[in-house]
């Protein structure tokens, strides 16, 4: 959209993704309580195959009692949508006005592979999901059918006293429009900074109060090789994904990852690995000194970019205490400004 009517360049809010690779989340709350010292705002969390979204969220409320609480994303699959509701309700009550529940169609490897469940029109699910989640958390009561499901009749006990924000895990048009349009903003990934003007342009004008949260994947090492040889598998893996492989495409990356496609199509992970090109794997997954990754980082925070949320893959070096972990975080994040 013409930079005329875009928000005004804002300091944004920054958040880490919990649990940070390599600590479990047991060992997370003096890093937790000292995030809003350090000038950040937002913890996060992912649900895949791996820790939940909600259980290291329920600690942070109870170890900060200021850091906003995010869920980036949900599977609206893996959970009923009356579920979704009440477990959002009960964390909103401990930490009241300060949850943005994110939900999102996942991937077929979190929702088919892992869990026996038929991935399915998943556009419309993450509609009807949003829909039901985000009136039941109003208090409505809610009954009769939707194109993915049917709902005999349901009524949350105790829907939140302040507001949750409903925003949803969006790559491309469709579910961007939906996210500004009928929820409260997106999360987009696993895009490079040149990227963002298009999600701007998808988006069209955003009214006050939503949210464009950019997760940004990095790994503060000057080790170039250990970081790459790190986010290679990764990187293959989630690109060969088809909503990833279609959003890359639609931004015109299509012909940049067209080798590393073919090696996956022809059962050669391996090969789909190498034929990551280095600027592949550095504009994804950002390396370097801790002050070099913020450099690259802040190329993300364009007008309309609410919240920068981080996944930082620790590097060796940085497991020697918590407090190298903090200082990792402070070089990389918003106290440097």
């Amino acid at each position: 959209m013409p930079s005329s009517d875009r928000p005004p360049l804002a300091q944004p809010n920054w958040g880490v993704t919990l649990p940070l690779p390599g600590i479990t989340i047991g060992h997370h709350q003096h890093i937790i309580e000292r995030l809003p010292d350090i000038g950040y705002s937002d913890v996060w969390t992912a649900e895949g195959g791996g820790t939940d979204a909600f259980t290291p969220l329920a600690a942070a409320a109870a170890w900060s009692p200021s850091l906003r609480l995010g869920t980036g994303i949900v599977p609206v699959f893996t959970r009923g949508p009356a579920v979704i509701a009440q477990t959002a309700a009960t964390l909103a009550q401990l930490a009241p006005g300060r949850l943005l529940l994110g939900l999102g169609s996942s991937v077929p490897a979190h929702v088919s592979d892992i869990n026996g469940i038929p991935f399915e029109e998943p556009f419309k699910r993450t509609r009807d999901v949003l829909r039901f989640v985000t009136r039941a958390l109003r208090g409505e009561y809610i009954a009769g059918e939707f194109d993915t499901f049917s709902i005999a009749g349901y009524h949350l006990p105790h829907p939140p006293t302040e507001p949750v924000k409903v925003i949803l895990g969006a790559l491309r048009p469709n579910m961007l429009r939906l996210a500004f349009n009928e929820g409260d903003g997106a999360i987009t990934n696993l895009l490079f900074p040149e990227d963002v003007p298009k999600i701007l342009e998808a988006i069209g004008p955003q009214p006050v109060g939503k949210e464009l949260v950019v997760k940004v994947f990095v790994c503060p090492t000057e080790n170039r090789e250990h970081a790459r040889s790190n986010a290679r598998p990764f990187l293959a893996w989630i690109l060969n994904r088809d909503p990833y492989r279609k959003f890359h495409e639609w931004l015109g990356n299509g012909e940049l990852l067209r080798e590393v496609h073919e090696a996956w199509e022809a059962a050669d992970p391996a090969g789909s690995q190498r034929a990551l090109p280095d600027e592949v794997v550095d504009g994804l997954f950002i390396s370097g000194s801790p002050e070099e990754c913020r450099e690259q980082i802040m190329r993300y925070h364009l007008p309309g970019v609410t919240s920068i949320q981080l996944f930082v893959s620790l590097p060796p070096e940085a497991f020697y205490s918590q407090e190298t972990v903090l200082d990792i975080l402070r070089r990389l994040g918003p106290d440097t400004c």
